[in-house]
């Protein structure tokens, strides 16, 4: 057989398989799109119909209904924000001091930051939980947001980044009597935006999706994230009496993440395409 015509044909083997996997992997997806869209009263009786009726947008109302869910949304959104600019504005400038700056304790320190990857962060809740209480933030977007801000993953990722640029770019524009900030804003931040993208990404998802830690410091419904939020209006027989709206829930607080996704799935694919 002509080489070509078996590559091709391999190649298409390997199309087919791989289109496979990837439904394999969106069938539960589509199946929490479905069971949103249909009455609680027919899941009792049945979950595994998929396309037939009937359908409802009472999960969707229901929660739309619910009098705090757009501050909810807000909260998360904020802290969200706010929590990801911190972690992007840190995680660089101090990935850039360990990748370019020489300075004494460089490794240790270094060393030391990488072993907080090493530490679950629900290990240290209890003391973070008395720390921020005694400083009265508790119920606060600080205390939601400031936990958030030490990110070892983030200082390593941009660590490697800012190591991997020609060190020869830098030298020129230090040659043209350009400071060490003017640098490193002018000339490494923007040739650095991938990773930027990737880790703000991971950040945002990371934040957007906590529950344990909303759940410790925020006990006022005011001050709730959406994941907090929408999991007190859930009765204690959400799983049984009320499917639907709890799918309707899972799809309502993933939208924003899927087209954040979406709007970075270039920053995303060229940032690891090129490590």
């Amino acid at each position: 057989m002509n080489p070509l015509l078996r590559r091709g044909w391999f190649d298409r083997l390997l199309m087919a398989g791989l289109c496979l996997l990837a439904l394999a992997w969106m069938l539960p997806l589509l199946w929490v799109l479905a069971l949103s869209f249909k009455p609680n009263e027919f899941l009792m009786a049945r979950t595994d119909v998929f396309l037939a009726p009937p359908y409802t947008l009472d999960n969707y109302l229901d929660i739309l209904g619910t009098s705090a869910v757009f501050r909810w949304l807000g909260n998360s959104a904020l802290v969200a924000l706010l929590q990801t600019a911190g972690v992007l504005v840190l995680s660089s400038l101090a990935g850039y001091g360990f990748a370019r700056c020489e300075f004494p304790g460089r490794r240790w320190l270094f060393a030391f930051v990488l072993f907080g990857l090493a530490v679950p962060a629900q290990s240290v809740f209890i003391p973070l939980h008395h720390q921020f209480t005694s400083w009265g933030l508790q119920n606060t977007h600080a205390g939601l947001i400031l936990p958030g801000l030490a990110a070892p993953f983030g200082v390593y990722l941009m660590t490697q980044y800012f190591k991997a640029i020609p060190l020869e770019l830098e030298e020129a524009a230090l040659l043209d009597n350009a400071s060490r900030l003017k640098t490193f804003v002018r000339v490494i931040l923007p040739l650095s935006l991938p990773a930027q993208a990737t880790l703000g990404i991971f950040t945002f998802l990371a934040c957007w999706n906590d529950y344990l830690w909303p759940l410790v410091i925020a006990t006022q419904p005011d001050m709730y994230t959406l994941t907090r939020g929408l999991a007190s209006t859930q009765t204690n027989f959400a799983q049984s009496e009320g499917l639907g709206f709890l799918m309707a829930q899972a799809v309502f607080a993933g939208a924003p993440v899927l087209l954040l996704y979406l709007f970075f799935q270039k920053h995303l694919v060229s940032a690891v395409s090129s490590r």
